[in-house]
């Protein structure tokens, strides 16, 4: 996964493998920046409710599109660490889960980004 700034907007950019895991193909991660509300590092809580479409195996990865009260969700992570947590506004999905080793390094750049 390649996250990076290209004017006012964070693309995310999944690998191969990534977007087959994800079944995410068609849909490209370009968010403006004045759509990110917060931005954490915070271990996100898990109530989802439905994974479709995804791929799972609890404890090692979670991967796709889910549902939960908050509503739409992506998230892209592996193992239970290093988290990168998005709530957006007037996007497709309510909220953008990763897992990235500059989780921090990535929190503090899009705090100090957004409009």
């Amino acid at each position: 996964m390649n996250l990076q700034l290209e004017g006012d907007r964070l693309k995310i950019n999944l690998t191969f493998l990534e977007k087959l895991l994800a079944l995410q193909f068609n849909y490209a991660f370009e968010i403006p920046l004045a759509h990110i509300e917060q931005v954490s590092t915070e271990k996100p809580s898990s109530r989802l409710q439905y994974r479709m479409p995804g791929t799972a195996i609890p404890g090692l990865f979670a991967a796709g599109t889910y549902y939960s009260d908050r509503g739409r969700e992506f998230w892209y992570v592996t193992g239970d660490r290093h988290y990168l947590v998005l709530d957006l506004k007037d996007e497709f999905y309510q909220r953008v889960v990763l897992s990235l080793d500059q989780n921090e390094t990535w929190a503090e750049r899009l705090a100090g980004t957004r409009v």
